[in-house]
């Protein structure tokens, strides 16, 4: 949901046109390249126990709000779990929590689940993630698509490992928009005229302007960063643009400001289900983008333990099924395709894409350097700042 997410890359891999399995997504990438050596490892997980608690920072709308599977799990474990729906962007959600995390203070929670763009190599290269000690996940090792181990952003898992993954594309209201959308280009029509959102995370943006310029992502320079910026600044300045948004698009939507905007799949699909609304989501001809968010456990936390046995539980499938089965967004697990007894859900291309689709999908662009991921940031922020 991204405001989740990163079914990708800030670190590798170029187009989609490879087959990816319904469940899972295939990255390129040398599984440990990145691996801190094993007595790290073992130095960090040395001596740790669980406490019989954890505390767990998500995004909205990425659970069932009663909470079945944290209940089935406090019920098999004993573990109680504090649950809060606190991260609504990655920039700002790594800006609250790297003061604490850069002077080694606990910031409140032992699980978080981040994307996988500009902040998740911030996160890793800062070393404010704690390397994960996989013999203690045997339903992930025995579960998961292999595919993700070979995601570049985080080859070999060695910090993280996927919560769900996802799609953004363009929600829209037929109702209002009076014609199907099916093009980028719509999002700069005329006739939708303060009606149209965007988000405001840079990447998630940067994207749909390059694709909507007719810029490959995974190729583009810096000049041609700045023609997608000007393509963006060009959709605020004639007045097209109503807001740039974070998770509160998807109210917007609902309440009738926007009438198409940027959106990430499951959202549509769960509001939809909930509230009896009839949004489309389509994935635009020119072009949409694919991300993963992942369970990652801050080098800080004070109940790491614990938080690596609610990371493994969502990896039984059964417990994977159900997540899905909510939050319809794509699953980590293959096996849980099977579980799931809605049919609408388990044959959607929302939550289960086909070849077709993951054709016309795009990484985040991966960066070298430092120094380009800064000159990337410099080139969009003022667009959505000004």
């Amino acid at each position: 949901m991204r405001d989740r997410r990163d079914f990708l890359r800030l670190a590798g891999m170029a187009g989609m046109g490879m087959a990816l399995a319904a469940c899972g997504v295939k990255g390129k990438g040398s599984p440990g390249a990145s691996a801190p050596a094993a007595d790290e490892v073992a130095k960090f997980w040395a001596g740790r126990t669980g406490t019989g608690k954890l505390n767990f920072a998500n995004w909205p709308l990425y659970m069932d709000p009663g909470h079945p599977e944290l209940k089935k799990f406090t019920a098999a474990t004993g573990v109680q779990v504090k649950y809060e729906e606190v991260i609504q962007e990655m920039g700002p959600w790594f800006a609250k929590v790297q003061p604490q995390l850069a002077a080694k203070q606990d910031i409140g929670y032992d699980l978080m689940v981040i994307t996988n763009g500009i902040q998740f190599k911030q996160f890793k290269d800062s070393g404010f993630l704690a390397p994960l000690d996989l013999t203690k996940l045997p339903n992930y090792q025995a579960n998961a698509d292999p595919a993700y181990a070979k995601e570049a952003f985080d080859p070999g898992n060695v910090y993280s490992v996927p919560w769900t993954s996802g799609i953004t594309g363009i929600a829209y209201d037929e109702k209002k928009t009076g014609r199907p959308i099916t093009k980028l280009a719509d999002l700069w029509d005329p006739a939708f005229k303060g009606k149209v959102g965007m988000f405001s995370d840079t990447q998630e943006l940067g994207n749909f302007g390059m694709m909507a310029a007719g810029i490959n992502p995974d190729t583009s320079t810096a000049a041609d960063w700045k023609t997608a910026a000007g393509k963006l600044k060009d959709q605020k300045t004639q007045g097209i643009l109503r807001n740039y948004y974070d998770q509160s698009y998807i109210d917007a939507l609902g309440k009738g400001e926007v009438w198409l905007t940027q959106a990430w799949s499951g959202d549509v699909f769960q509001k939809n289900v909930s509230d009896g609304t009839d949004f489309k989501f389509v994935i635009p001809e020119e072009g949409g983008t694919i991300w993963t968010d992942n369970f990652a456990i801050p080098v800080t936390a004070t109940n790491p333990v614990d938080a690596l046995k609610l990371m493994d539980f969502f990896y039984e499938v059964a417990n994977a099924a159900t997540l899905a089965e909510y939050i319809n967004y794509v699953c980590p697990v293959p096996a849980a395709k099977a579980e799931i007894k809605d049919k609408t859900i388990a044959d959607s291309p929302l939550v289960f894409p086909g070849p077709d689709d993951y054709a016309r999908l795009h990484y985040y662009r991966d960066f070298a350097t430092a120094a380009e991921q800064q000159e990337f940031q410099s080139i969009f922020e003022p667009v959505v700042l000004s």
